[in-house]
């Protein structure tokens, strides 16, 4: 961030915010603030709570306790400016495949109560934006996911938001899709100003945000820049593999006193000095070693070591848990 954006008011203000489903807690407390024109990245397993802050944020769902404000305005008790004040891409695609896109523009754009005039000059600008000019009076139906996702920015952007959260937005996309997206995504700060909040499983994309903050069961348990959150870590990561990792364990962790943790067909643990390191351990150890390598910790190790387990594990997820209290009539309407 440049230093005339640390200096602006934040952009998300969250303050102990809670979300409870009778004796289920979603949400546990969590607090944080997002600079004006940041890019913030949300990371959490499944089922972390991340969907459900998002949607009390997007005024989706009404908090248990605790507060937050979009721009200055408080969620629960100012919902329409909120509104006004954001644009959502939501995991699955919620465009209208029977309507052009400059139709799905305008729709969205006419909801948001824009005037003709601005509606007129900011469909065809933003649909330029986005690359989709000469598919303007093209079905939705026709699209690929990676030009659907762009329309879904577009829309986003239509009503000039100053909060965009982006939830999984390049999921099932291919890289480079990915990429270009992304690259679009970024710009959106120099050429709208726009705060870019998004969840993402995609340890690059987080890498290319201002700051990550990582929740687990309903609690940030850390948040900080990048390079902050490796820093974290210390030392560098031992990789190595034997027949037995379950026998390599052992002698690892008698050896050495560290925590090894076999993640597939190998053993990762930490050390300082890595290089240096690794004539011990052929010394040392008595179980045949099949690989070794050494390496600077990434942000899936840092995700690992916070959590106890991979960003990508099963499990029910705050989409599924979102749907589901949406069919049981549970979301805060107006």
């Amino acid at each position: 961030m440049t230093q005339a954006q640390t200096n602006s008011s934040p952009a998300v203000e969250v303050r102990e915010l809670s979300k409870r489903f009778g004796n289920f807690t979603a949400v546990d407390g969590v607090s944080f603030e997002v600079g004006s024109a940041e890019i913030f990245g949300f990371l959490g397993p499944n089922g972390a709570g991340k969907t459900t802050t998002i949607s009390m944020l997007c005024t989706l769902m009404h908090p248990s306790g605790g507060q937050a404000l979009i721009a200055g305005h408080d969620v629960a008790k100012e919902a329409a400016e909120v509104r006004r004040q954001i644009g959502i891409v939501f995991q699955d695609t919620t465009l209208d495949d029977r309507l052009t896109a400059k139709e799905n523009l305008q729709f969205h754009a006419e909801v948001y109560g824009l005037p003709k005039a601005m509606i007129e000059e900011r469909v065809p600008a933003m649909l330029e934006r986005v690359g989709l000019a000469d598919r303007a009076k093209d079905y939705v139906m026709t699209f690929s996911g990676g030009m659907k996702r762009r329309l879904e920015i577009a829309r986003g952007l239509i009503h000039s938001p100053t909060v965009l959260f982006l939830d999984e937005p390049t999921i099932g996309l291919d890289p480079q899709t990915r990429r270009s997206l992304w690259e679009y995504t970024r710009s959106l700060r120099e050429t709208e100003g726009v705060t870019i909040f998004l969840t993402t499983h995609y340890m690059d994309e987080a890498e290319a945000c201002d700051r990550i903050a990582i929740i687990d069961h309903g609690q940030i348990i850390a948040l900080d820049t990048p390079a902050g959150l490796k820093s974290r870590m210390g030392g560098d990561v031992i990789t190595v593999a034997a027949k037995d990792n379950d026998v390599l364990a052992a002698e690892v962790r008698e050896r050495f006193e560290v925590e090894p943790r076999i993640e597939g067909d190998h053993l990762e643990f930490q050390v300082d000095e890595g290089a240096a390191f690794l004539p011990q351990l052929f010394t040392r150890l008595t179980t045949p070693i099949e690989s070794v390598s050494v390496r600077r910790p990434t942000l899936d190790d840092v995700f690992v070591t916070l959590t106890g387990h991979q960003i990508r594990e099963t499990g029910a997820s705050d989409a599924d848990q979102l749907r589901n209290t949406m069919r049981s009539g549970r979301v805060w309407r107006h």
